[in-house]
């Protein structure tokens, strides 16, 4: 029996109307975005915005890690404005965070 055949039919369901849900929020977005004018501010406001989706994403990171995960975000910093590379600073991050974890950090 495959794993379809045997899932229950709501876990089927619910997980269609989550996609379903996903899709007409993110249509939903675009189509709204159609009908307003950008201003000034709205600009700003949609230049900042990648900025605060990685401080988001790396703040928890840091909270949980601590000194470790500040040292490997620094590093993978620093890589990623002297290269320009992102596997390089990907690299330098896990390397440091690997180091930092020997050490007792």
């Amino acid at each position: 029996m495959t794993p379809i055949e045997n899932a229950d039919f709501g876990v089927l369901a619910a997980f269609a109307a989550m996609a379903v849900a996903t899709y007409a929020m993110r249509a939903g977005g675009f189509w709204m975005m159609q009908h307003v004018p950008p201003s000034a501010r709205l600009r700003k406001m949609l230049n900042a915005l990648p900025g605060s989706v990685i401080v988001a994403a790396v703040l928890p990171i840091v909270v949980r890690d601590g000194v470790t995960a500040v040292l490997a975000i620094g590093a993978a910093v620093a890589a990623m404005l002297l290269t320009r590379r992102d596997i390089i600073a990907v690299v330098a991050g896990m390397a440091i965070a690997i180091a930092a974890r020997a050490a007792g950090w």
